[in-house]
């Protein structure tokens, strides 16, 4: 009988594999003295509450006291959390991960009052702490952050008030997180052997890319019963989401809940509205897309089910890490040597926690503070996803180590708005460089087909579930009732849309609005499309070598928060509020569809 693999023990590994986190705090318990001593200091925080129209010395003492607390509870957490995720069944580091979220939470109470009170500030006298203060000038576009939506703060006691329901009014949300995530019962299906598999969400995801149709075909006709027999109870909790997103921004002064959430980061709404336009124009890119993955799998009928299994078959390409660095190193150098030092830094001082061990939490992210390393978790497989895994950890890494290279502490972080361009960025030169050196027909299409899915699914499927969300808002704003019928019925109609005549219109798609968490997130979704897109752009500019493209991608990856998002986007050559970056996106979906077609081609030939 063979011998069953098991994951190695947290100890055992080389510790050129993990990361080095003595570097934060030597050991444990210097961390517990850290933690204690921060308890300390959350009561002179509180101290400046009511304070803060006292002069310009005391308004910056308060705000050096708060950002302070922060930096160093900052780095108290990640300390934390990062031990907590390199072996999650360790219950020392279970407690001290516990331990730092608390006092996150206290840190946050207690520093509640500061942006309220800047607020209710008279303009007059905030300017004039300026002109008085020069300590104060590097802290001035926080401050301004804070007023620029002074028209849309309510008084302390309102918002006081707003705050206290909020529980209640975004109860809705919470529902569906546990209808969803706990309490739907999914039924059991066949899996690619013919044995029974339990359907849950991460398993379908799995089943829609096996390469046996009837498996597909069932896991997703299996899954949309489940929907389908809740639709009722969801379009409720949907509803009410909804509806609270749009009494907000009501009370708030806004015009729109859309320009209430795009507020937050001072984002005009023509982003939004310019985005959904480019795309729809470019639906017919889509279509020819799925006219060829349908010639491609040989099917009379293109289904909703078969569009994630690999049009290309089993992976042509495998990488183990020491090959996957030395691609990433090829395949970045256009970044230049500024950026290949960061990426040195992050092989060679132990940023990287590579390999899977027992209890170790599952997938990928980059973490860290202003005052640690930007760390990278990995659970390395040797493959081609697994690479790109990696050059798109280390594209945020790299962000915030420029971003906390150049900027004070204050601005030393950026915008989910902006976060995921980086990292986008990267994938997007490494796909340029394995297509430049990957001769092999079947490998090239395999790469361009990881590519092109990824363009789908994040541009043209997310603008989808931008638009639909929209919709949503709008439609309820005019009193319509967001029934489930209404909602499937227009759902139905927009998925039609994007996808086109060459897939077929199942009817259980109808309910796919139920299942999405996004939708409650508050025009969070369109953020994914623009980032793709900006990152598809800066890279086409950065391979061509546009003049100057460089330096301002640099420029920006050191802005951090020092600026506006739309702002620092503007200085690295994209300019969000235009469509040129889309369109330009759109150009290099359309030249890797011809690069498939072609590659296809050679395939059928050889």
């Amino acid at each position: 009988m063979a011998e069953v693999k098991t994951l190695p023990l947290r100890e055992a590994l080389s510790k050129e594999l993990t990361w080095d986190l003595s570097v934060i705090y030597k050991t444990d318990e210097k961390w517990e003295e850290e933690f204690n001593a921060l308890q300390g200091k959350i009561s002179e925080v509180k101290d400046y509450q009511g304070t803060l129209n006292n002069g310009s010395g005391v308004f910056l003492k308060a705000l050096e006291t708060m950002l302070n607390l922060s930096r160093k509870v900052s780095s108290l957490y990640v300390y934390a959390h990062l031990k907590n995720d390199q072996d999650t069944a360790n219950s020392t580091y279970q407690a001290m991960n516990d331990k730092a979220r608390y006092l996150i939470a206290q840190t946050q109470e207690a520093t509640s009052w500061f942006e309220p009170e800047v607020i209710e500030l008279e303009e007059d006298v905030l300017s004039g702490y300026f002109d008085t203060e020069p300590e104060l000038t590097e802290y001035r576009h926080y401050i301004e952050q804070m007023t620029a939506n002074k028209a849309h703060v309510l008084t302390s006691e309102m918002e006081a008030l707003l705050a206290g329901a909020s529980e209640i009014l975004s109860s809705s949300s919470q529902t569906f997180s546990l209808l969803n995530n706990a309490d739907l019962q999914f039924p059991e299906v066949k899996g690619e052997d013919g044995k029974p598999v339990q359907l849950s969400h991460g398993m379908y995801g799995e089943l829609l890319e096996s390469t046996d149709r009837n498996v597909r075909k069932e896991a997703f006709k299996k899954m949309y019963e489940v929907y389908a027999s809740f639709k009722n109870t969801f379009a409720s909790t949907l509803g009410a989401s909804v509806k609270n997103h749009n009494y907000q921004a009501k009370v708030h002064h806004f015009n729109s809940a859309r320009e209430s959430a795009l507020a937050d980061n001072h984002i005009p709404e023509a982003v939004h509205d310019t985005l959904i336009e480019v795309v729809n124009e470019n639906l017919p890119l889509l279509h020819r897309y799925m006219e060829l993955r349908k010639k491609v799998l040989k099917l009379e009928d293109l289904h909703m089910y078969d569009l994630y299994t690999p049009i290309t078959g089993e992976a042509s390409l495998k990488y183990s890490y020491e090959e996957a660095k030395d691609k990433t190193l090829e395949g970045l150098s256009v970044l230049g040597e500024e950026y290949k030092g960061v990426l040195d830094k992050a092989f060679n001082n132990s940023w990287i926690d590579v390999v899977e061990n027992k209890g170790k939490r599952s997938g990928a992210y980059s973490s860290g503070a202003y005052d640690t390393n930007p760390y990278i978790l990995l659970n390395w497989h040797d493959s081609l996803n697994h690479l790109y895994t990696l050059v798109h950890e280390l594209g945020h890494s790299a962000h915030s180590y420029f971003t906390r290279n150049n900027q004070p502490y204050v601005y030393g972080n950026y915008s989910i708005f902006l976060a995921e361009i980086a990292s986008t960025t990267n994938e997007n030169l490494l796909t340029d460089y394995l297509l430049e050196t990957t001769k092999d027909p079947k490998a090239r299409a395999y790469v361009l087909s990881h590519y092109l899915d990824g363009f789908k699914g994040t541009v043209f499927r997310q603008t989808q579930f931008a638009e639909f969300e929209h919709f949503m808002h709008v439609e309820s704003a005019k009193g319509t009732p967001l029934t489930a019928d209404f909602l499937s019925k227009n759902y139905s109609e927009i998925n039609s849309k994007y996808y086109g005549e060459s897939v077929e219109q199942d009817e259980e798609i109808q309910y796919e609005w139920a299942r999405i968490p996004h939708f409650y997130y508050n025009y969070y979704v369109y953020q994914y499309s623009t980032g793709f897109c900006a990152a598809t752009a800066l890279a086409d500019k950065l391979l061509k070598k546009e003049e100057g493209a460089l330096e301002k991608y640099l420029t920006y990856l050191k802005a951090g928060s020092s600026d506006f998002p739309i702002a620092v986007m503007k200085k690295a050559g994209v300019d969000m509020t235009d469509k040129e970056y889309l369109v330009r996106a759109m150009a290099v979906f359309e030249e890797r569809v011809d690069e498939l077609e072609k590659a296809l081609n050679a395939i059928e030939e050889g």
